[in-house]
């Protein structure tokens, strides 16, 4: 991958995602303490997350999809919020009983084996990009970095 500056201004920026999920993780982590249960604590997230994407959306100057657009996605489509609930939900279970290291080190290891799948397999559309020993020892690296990360 060649050095550029868009690649220079995405790198903190994707970082960033890092800090803000940790910081998510936290913050909803002890608002469970609060409203009694992970799902309850998520669903908060969730609808303070709609209410500011919803005026984020207001205000941006594309044009809207119509009610006929959206029920007509593929049915797959609708998985993306199902799997945002899964993943909130089970972060404020787990990373109390894991560490947020050790949380993170495992949704790290979990996304960098599935994108090594859904690139080598081109799932979804995505560009073809097979398996190599460079990406299987990075992975393999990472995995490691996490079992580390269990000595507490």
């Amino acid at each position: 991958m060649k050095i550029s500056s868009q690649l220079l201004l995405l790198m903190p920026l994707a970082m960033g995602i890092g800090i803000a999920m940790t910081l998510q993780t936290a913050i909803n982590t002890q608002l469970r303490e609060y409203l009694y249960s992970p799902l309850q604590a998520a669903l908060f997230s969730f609808l303070v997350g709609t209410i500011v994407l919803a005026i984020l959306v207001f205000f941006q100057q594309v044009p809207k999809p119509n009610l006929h657009e959206i029920v007509h996605l593929p049915w797959y489509m609708w998985l993306g919020g199902v799997l945002g609930v899964y993943a909130i939900s089970l972060s404020i279970y787990a990373a109390p009983k894991l560490g947020y290291l050790t949380l993170t080190g495992l949704i790290l290891f979990g996304q960098i084996a599935m994108s090594m799948l859904v690139d080598h397999f081109g799932v979804l559309g995505t560009e073809k990009a097979p398996i190599n020993w460079q990406r299987l020892l990075g992975g393999v690296v990472i995995f490691i970095g996490v079992l580390l990360t269990l000595q507490r």
